[in-house]
């Protein structure tokens, strides 16, 4: 025998004797199955598929296998792009991992995005004709009637939610412009203050020149002030319309030396009165006894 075949023989029989001692466990061994053998059986696959196929019109299917739609120019500009910018980023950067233009993950996602969207629209241009020819419409009447999912008094309900949520942004919203407007008055107003002390302070300082005699002249008083503004003539003009123009009131309507000697016009509603009257005679006591006799 050879030492190879001794060796063998030794370990064989200290695993009999270990397996008659019970040290052996089960679980502590596999053994290896051999890999199962499929059989690729095409003829039987066929008929399967013949037997639970369907044979019915296209009409009830729908499907449709069609090429590629042409690419788009800007989907191609976007592309083209992507991968430039792809490049650029890979170069100012090294230690991104380097990938092929075709074989980057980012840009092989958008690439099969842009493939699922090209796909449907050249399944869309070869379907819509065919359904057409069928004389199947494909658009909803405009008479078209449906039965809502939600009652009327539902709906109802919800419409009412909505206008009252809008009610109240709407409020908000001029709640938020009312307090612009305040915060944008007191500004104005400040500045405008500041203005009238600014000018105060120069006129002032002027005044002690000419006390001082450092300055003769006293062209300072006679800068007029600017006019009043495009936007404070418009609402003086809107007030002035509401409320009048302004000025006295009181004995407006109390006679005067000019008035008082002019007698025109009394004279005219005087004789204009007596004519009404002539026509509206009213008859004496004594004869409307006598008519009522």
């Amino acid at each position: 025998m050879n030492s190879s075949d001794s060796e063998m023989s030794d370990s064989d029989i200290e695993l009999q004797n270990a397996f008659a001692d019970g040290r052996l466990k089960p679980g502590l061994n596999v053994v290896a199955e051999a890999p199962k053998k499929f059989i690729n059986n095409v003829v039987g696959l066929r008929q399967k598929l013949e037997d639970f196929k369907l044979n019915l019109k296209w009409i009830e299917m729908l499907d449709c296998v069609s090429q590629q739609a042409p690419l788009a120019p800007e989907l191609a500009a976007r592309i083209l792009t992507e991968e430039q910018k792809r490049e650029n980023e890979k170069k100012n950067n090294k230690k991104l991992p380097q990938f092929k233009p075709e074989d980057d993950p980012v840009l092989n996602d958008f690439k099969r995005e842009t493939i699922f969207h090209r796909q449907a629209q050249s399944t869309v241009l070869e379907a819509f004709p065919r359904i057409k020819s069928l004389g199947i419409p494909t658009m909803r009447p405009d008479d078209y009637f449906a039965e809502m999912a939600k009652s009327d008094d539902q709906m109802q309900k919800i419409r009412t939610a909505l206008m009252k949520k809008q009610a109240q942004q709407k409020q908000s919203e001029r709640v938020k412009e009312l307090r612009q407007q305040k915060k944008e008055g007191k500004r104005i107003q400040t500045e405008k203050k500041l203005q009238q002390l600014k000018e105060r302070k120069e006129m002032l300082e002027e005044v002690k020149k000419v006390r001082k005699g450092v300055r003769k002249d006293l062209d300072f008083l006679n800068n007029k002030k600017k006019g009043p503004s495009k936007g404070t003539l418009e609402k003086r003009k809107l007030k002035d319309k509401k409320f009048g123009f302004g000025g006295k009131k009181r004995g407006l309507k109390t006679n005067t030396k000019d008035s008082s000697a002019d007698f025109s016009l009394y004279k005219n509603n005087k004789q204009g009165k007596n004519k009404q009257q002539g026509k509206n005679k009213r008859l004496g006591k004594n004869r409307r006894k006598q008519s009522k006799k």
